[in-house]
């Protein structure tokens, strides 16, 4: 019963059905007409025989009165048997009768045949119909379906209707949609590895060329204490650089991959804030910068502890790399009803305008103006703190202006 539903709500299956209840629905009236055809045929047969019996007594002087009340008598005696047997009118069907009989019985066959020939013709059209429909949309399913394999998602199955050939078509659109989707997301995969290997290939070209060419120095000047320790200094540098480039790329790859999962609990963040900036105390002493922590101490935040000090942490590198002698960054911290911010702000350089809208691209440096001195960035500090910000629900924006600074927003959406 449940499958007998669920047919019907498919259109075509409705028609047809439509089509056989109508044509069983005419055979079933079949035998009426049938039946007043038949009763008016015999009907006249014995109205011609009447004719000439009453033609032949007439003929032999039997009066109009005994013959009216012959024909309407309806009274069976066995003299009348008996007379109809002498005169060899006792079979089945009188040989008077056969003549006509024989012509109403092919007439009647006709009849029938022409009153059956319809109900066929309906069924049969709505069957040939109803499966010749059915056929094409298979065809019409296959040739998309091949498409689909071909990797063509322009064209798709008619879903629109009920009925659960159209429920079927309309899981092959949706799993037609995923699979573009998935194509479209490995197509991008592939063209992200692709730039992403050029981008890696270009930034380890700089240092590595670098590193090849003080070694080559350090070997030709062996007698040159002050030229080999110079070097060897530049040589740290430029490893600490590859070092971080490639730590950071391992950072955003594994973001990118969808392979972190952000642990999140409530944290303090003064011990955030402190944490991340404890391992820059000791350069912005030696660069005669001052590095300012200021907010409410028992203010909490919820969110993943190792990542957020990660984007905090990049946050203050790259206030420290524009930031000149005597600059000062400040990290601090201010609730909203909605949302906790934590900001990280220095009165360094600033960001020029044209620059602004690129700063979240990866290995984008700018310019490279107001940094100071050996603190040339690899341009994925900015774009990782923003992947874990977005990665927890949060928001990293900044507002700049030249000559006066610079301000990042970290915001986060207070815990429901």
């Amino acid at each position: 019963m449940e499958v007998l539903k669920r047919s019907l709500l498919d259109g075509q299956n409705r028609r047809f059905l439509f089509s056989v209840a109508a044509a069983c629905f005419l055979l079933l009236l079949l035998p009426l007409p049938f039946a007043l055809f038949f009763q008016n045929r015999f009907g006249y047969l014995l109205l011609c025989q009447k004719q000439a019996l009453a033609s032949s007594l007439l003929e032999d002087g039997v009066s109009g009165q005994t013959l009216a009340k012959a024909f309407s008598s309806r009274e069976i005696t066995p003299e009348g048997i008996r007379f109809l047997e002498q005169i060899g009118h006792a079979q089945n069907f009188d040989s008077f009768l056969l003549p006509f009989l024989g012509q109403a019985t092919i007439r009647t066959a006709l009849f029938f045949l022409l009153m059956l020939a319809l109900p066929l013709f309906l069924l049969a059209t709505g069957s040939m119909r109803y499966f010749s429909r059915r056929q094409r949309l298979l065809e019409e399913a296959v040739a998309v379906v091949r498409r689909y394999a071909e990797g063509d998602f322009s064209v798709r199955l008619p879903g629109d209707q009920t009925g659960s050939l159209f429920v079927l078509f309309d899981s092959v659109n949706r799993l037609s949609t995923a699979l573009k989707s998935r194509n479209e997301s490995l197509h991008q995969a592939r063209e992200f590895l692709r730039d992403t290997v050029s981008d890696i290939s270009h930034q380890l070209k700089t240092p590595l060329s670098a590193l090849h060419l003080y070694a080559e120095i350090i070997l030709n000047e062996p007698d040159r204490p002050q030229t080999v320790s110079e070097f060897a200094q530049k040589s740290l540098l430029s490893l600490e650089r590859t070092q971080r480039l490639i730590g950071l790329l391992l950072k955003v790859m594994r973001l990118d991959s969808g392979s972190v999962t952000f642990e999140k609990r409530p944290c303090s963040v003064s011990e955030l804030a402190e944490t991340a900036v404890q391992d820059f105390r000791t350069r912005a002493g030696l660069e005669g910068k001052s590095l300012i922590l200021q907010g409410n101490p028992d203010e909490t935040v919820f969110c993943d502890p190792h990542w957020t000090r990660e984007a905090i942490s990049n946050l203050v590198k790259n206030a420290l790399d524009h930031t000149p002698e005597g600059g000062t960054v400040r990290v601090s911290w201010e609730r909203s009803p909605a949302m906790l911010r934590l900001l990280v702000e220095d009165d360094g350089c600033g960001i020029p305008q044209e620059d602004l809208p690129h700063i979240f691209k990866r290995f984008y440096t700018g310019s490279g103006g107001g940094k100071a001195v050996g603190q040339q960035g690899v341009g994925l500090g900015l774009p990782l703190a923003r992947a874990i910000a977005e990665g927890q629900g949060g928001l990293l924006s900044v507002s700049s202006r030249t000559g006066q600074g610079t301000r990042f927003t970290l915001s986060f959406l207070t815990e429901s």
